[in-house]
């Protein structure tokens, strides 16, 4: 009887476990979703605004990281294993373009931006840990 209490007990740890990891994937999903939209939104507004707005490096980097947010949603989406390592690079970019846009004072959408960014690469940071877990 207390095998069977035991593998009872792990099973809930172990379903707790699993709703854990999917809340914490969905969050990243809508975080990766939420950036790739606000890089593309604050792309758009730089390419409009004309000036220093349209300098080579930050639209790279902007489009860069809107890019790899899609990817790395994407790859969670459909469950690739390789999620990891797609969230890795998802937070590198993304750290990268919220200190882009840091450097641009007095921008609204930039400073919008670099928060959005700045929590995305939070996330995805935790998410590429999940595969060294084990």
């Amino acid at each position: 009887m207390a095998n069977t209490d035991r593998r009872a007990g792990a099973s809930v740890e172990s379903e707790r476990a699993h709703e854990q990891t999917h809340d914490d994937m969905q969050e990243c999903i809508e975080e990766c979703l939420n950036c790739h939209a606000v890089c593309t939104m604050t792309l758009q507004h730089c390419t409009a605004s004309g000036g220093d707005l349209t300098e080579v490096n930050l639209l790279g980097v902007l489009l860069d990281c809107a890019e790899i947010c899609q990817t790395s949603a994407n790859f969670m989406l459909r469950g690739s294993p390789y999620h990891v390592i797609t969230c890795g690079a998802c937070a590198e970019l993304c750290r990268a373009c919220e200190e882009a846009c840091r450097a641009v004072h007095g921008e609204d959408q930039l400073a919008h931006c670099a928060d959005v960014c700045a929590g995305c690469a939070e996330v995805c940071d935790r998410m590429s840990q999940m595969g060294s877990d084990g």
